[in-house]
């Protein structure tokens, strides 16, 4: 039997290849998950930028030097098993690579969910290696969950660090490529206190500038062109661009009422200018398993992830008003989107699912 998956160049991530392998045969311990669909987003062209310096290359090694396999969120079903914890016909949402199948080494955590306990991924981060069980339900639902969760739970979680540090004193937040899921999804959840004492200023590009006015979450959209028009007060960006001229901007207009600036995604990820001299604050980068381990410890087990499940599926109601579904087929397909998102080229409104 032959299994594709899609390849990426790690130093050139603009450049995907199909690559087609055959099937290993399962050691005692192992499953083997076939993937159903999966989602691509602007995300995934951010776990490949920064893939190196944040371990995303590390959880699917392809065993072929500067070739990576790119995460994406989806669902898979278990087509063979050697393992107790987890049946043959078991579907599991999760953490996956950009391919038709993964092997993982399962293990039932205690909490109903699944943990890959592959040596190689003992050290990464916790959040990444659960997988869900779930049941086979309507495909609209299935492919919300595939592009909205894991999108609409980093949102969450930034809001929720912004509310643990008390907006570090701002009077007003500033998203930077408001027009991302995450951009937007954090947008939605910190104008939902009906008593605030911040505004909700969106940065997008002129094209997407009406797609973020009408979601209605901002109460003030601006261009990329139009920074020196943010009022100069206290304020937080949070960046899901990583465009280097867009940040020096930013943070030389603010100046020291800059009280945070937080770098979350790498939508822009050709225009990143490593080792910036810039005004204020010095970019702190926004990891959201260490939300999510901080809030375990303090509330115990499951109440962050309760809390997260909870938003998401709030925020996802109203996704019709924003959200165009585009379903593509096979591991081929996936290349053409890959190509799009890492370009800039993609629709907002666009959210790309794979069926394998």
């Amino acid at each position: 039997m032959i299994t594709q998956r899609l390849l990426v160049d790690q130093n050139d991530i603009t450049k995907t290849r199909v690559h087609r392998l055959p099937q290993r045969a399962l050691e005692e311990g192992e499953a083997r998950l076939v993937l159903e669909t999966c989602a691509l987003t602007a995300n995934n062209v951010t776990y490949a930028a920064v893939g190196f310096t944040t371990g995303y290359w590390k959880f699917f090694p392809t065993g072929m030097e500067g070739q990576g396999l790119v995460p994406v969120w989806g669902v898979a079903e278990v087509a063979e098993s050697r393992a107790d914890a987890l049946p043959q016909g078991t579907r599991l949402y999760g953490f996956y690579p950009l391919a038709e199948e993964l092997i993982i080494t399962p293990q039932a955590d205690g909490h109903g969910m699944i943990v890959d306990a592959a040596p190689h991924r003992a050290d990464l981060p916790a959040v990444y290696n659960r997988y869900a069980p779930v049941k086979r339900g309507p495909t609209e639902q299935e492919h919300l969950r595939a592009l909205l969760q894991p999108l609409l739970a980093t949102s969450y979680l930034l809001f929720d660090w912004l509310v643990d540090h008390e907006m570090f004193g701002a009077e007003q937040i500033v998203i930077g490529s408001a027009s991302s899921k995450t951009g937007l999804g954090l947008c939605k959840f910190l104008a939902e206190p009906t008593e605030r004492a911040y505004r909700v200023v969106g940065l997008t590009s002129s094209a997407n500038r009406d797609f973020v006015t009408g979601l209605n979450a901002c109460d003030e959209v601006l261009d990329y062109d139009q920074i020196e028009q943010i009022k100069q007060v206290p304020s937080v960006f949070v960046d899901m661009a990583g465009n280097g001229a867009i940040k020096s901007a930013l943070h030389r207009h603010l100046g020291d009422n800059l009280k945070h600036s937080a770098a979350v995604g790498m939508s822009h990820w050709d225009k990143f200018e490593p080792g910036q001299q810039l005004s204020g604050p010095k970019p702190q980068f926004f990891f959201a398993p260490a939300q999510i381990a901080k809030r375990r410890e303090e509330w115990g087990p499951g109440a962050i992830e309760a809390r997260i499940t909870e938003s998401w599926k709030r925020i996802a109601q109203s996704a019709d008003q924003w959200l165009t579904i585009k379903e593509h087929q096979g591991i081929k397909s996936a290349a053409a989107v890959f190509d799009t998102l890492s370009q800039g080229r993609a629709n907002p409104r666009d959210g790309h699912v794979i069926r394998m």
